[in-house]
């Protein structure tokens, strides 16, 4: 009776009490809480989230707080997960106008404006987001960033919240990260096969260095844990150091850097090398601290492998060399280096042949003739008027040769060197997109757009 008493008094209705069994239980409640918060990556999150709303009190008006804790506003919030899964979206951006709202998903790497919510609903679901990611809501002059786990239907996704001050109010991006989604396959990551084969004899090395390079969400990650899924047995130590860990992997020891407290990817990669490690993934080399011990590792028996932000597979070369590294250790050190992008892939609902004028053919460097067919989507309900649906990676794929390693002990240029990789056997992201195009998987718009010519 007490229970009751405090439950009525709690949420101020007259409890009516009957008997269900477990099964009925669990169907109402997937029915009516299909995306419940599990609650955020810290332990605790709810109840930081709680304090957050006594410690605002006199900087929120209690219409805010109590409008964001409402069955509309957290309906509003969960439907537009589940949303954002039915869409294949990687990210959901909630926009401040002036007097408006702008709501906003990106799907298949292109944002897509959706209709928003009203005006007044904002400040209720920014407050919502943070308090299911452990955020401080009283704090609206600076930005933050967070983190929530999800379930939706019957996947569990992990989202990475991040709120920006602007002129208007906090704007606020969430990446969804659907562990379910991602595939861990040599097949599915967009490798030809005998680039492939190449990626599996360098993982099979005692030691050396593999790079990957690319844009921001370009599938770098992905492609390193598909490599470190592929190598993953119980006689080797994996160790990888993320900022964040974006999704875990079985038998594998993953640490996160949180550089607030001075766990920097340096300061980590130093107790790393203590834990008799044989596989070390760096999640990203950002400076020449953690080049160096990263490349250090990579001479002292262990396999390293990493990221950086450069242009091509060659440009990681002279990135490596500006950061102050030696040449010398470089090309002891670097035995591959794979350069991507993502291209759209065309929606195979509404796929349709096209005719392409000659100058276009002429651009490309495609001889015109043949039984060359190129293909694109003119947009359905499947694909949201788009054309697309889904991405495949294209991958540029340099094996470090005793030539090269020559050419860079002599300083010589990227595009000198680019050259020979391509004598070798290289083939460039252009030419791997136009690999794309003719197999009737991507369309020109996409080549000219992520591509360059050399």
């Amino acid at each position: 009776m007490l229970a009751l008493d405090e439950i009525e008094a709690e949420v101020k209705l007259k409890l009516s009490i009957a008997l269900a069994s477990e099964s009925e239980i669990q169907s109402s409640l997937e029915r009516y809480y299909s995306g419940a918060v599990l609650g955020s990556g810290e332990s605790e999150s709810e109840a930081s989230g709680v304090e957050n709303i006594q410690e605002a009190q006199s900087e929120l008006s209690q219409d805010d707080i109590d409008a964001a804790e409402t069955a509309p506003i957290i309906k509003y919030v969960n439907a537009l997960f589940q949303d954002a899964m039915n869409k294949g979206a990687s990210d959901i951006h909630i926009e401040p106008g002036e007097n408006s709202v702008f709501l906003r998903m990106r799907v298949d790497g292109a944002l897509r404006e959706l209709t928003p919510p009203p005006f007044r609903y904002l400040s209720p679901i920014v407050s919502r987001v943070k308090i299911i990611s452990g955020l401080d809501i009283a704090e609206r002059r600076l930005p933050q960033d967070g983190k929530c786990k999800m379930k939706i239907g019957e996947k569990k996704i992990d989202v990475r919240v991040s709120t920006l001050p602007t002129i208007y109010g906090e704007k606020i991006v969430l990446r969804i990260l659907d562990r379910s989604g991602i595939s861990l396959k040599m097949t599915d990551i967009g490798l030809t096969e005998q680039d492939t084969q190449t990626f599996q004899e360098i993982l099979n090395s005692p030691h050396g260095m593999i790079l990957l390079t690319g844009p921001t969400g370009s599938g770098k990650t992905t492609t390193l844990y598909t490599g470190l899924n592929y190598i993953n047995t119980s006689d080797r130590n994996i160790v990888t150091v993320e900022d964040p860990v974006e999704y875990e992997l079985k038998n594998v020891n993953q640490v996160q850097v949180r550089t607030n407290i001075g766990l920097t990817f340096a300061n980590v990669l130093r107790s790393v090398l203590r834990q008799d490690p044989d596989v070390i993934m760096v999640g990203e080399i950002r400076d020449k601290e953690t080049a160096e011990i990263a490349i250090q590792s990579a001479l002292t028996g262990h396999l390293v492998l990493s990221t950086l932000h450069t242009n091509d597979a060659i440009s990681s070369l002279a990135r490596l060399r500006y950061m102050g590294i030696e040449p010398y250790l470089i090309t002891d050190a670097v035995e591959l280096i794979i350069a991507q992008r993502l291209v759209r892939k065309i929606c195979p609902n509404c796929k349709e042949e096209i005719e392409v004028p000659e100058r276009v053919f002429e651009r490309l460097a495609i001889p015109k003739g043949g039984n060359i067919k190129i293909y694109q989507g003119k947009g359905c309900d499947k694909c949201f008027g788009s054309g697309y649906h889904g991405r495949t990676a294209i991958n540029e794929v340099l094996k470090m040769s005793n030539r090269l390693r020559k050419m860079m002990l002599s300083e010589a240029g990227d595009v000198e060197m680019k050259q020979v990789a391509i004598e070798e056997g290289m083939r460039t992201l252009r030419e791997q997109a136009l690999a794309k195009l003719m197999s009737g998987i991507t369309t020109i718009e996409e080549v000219l757009s992520i591509t360059t010519t050399f």
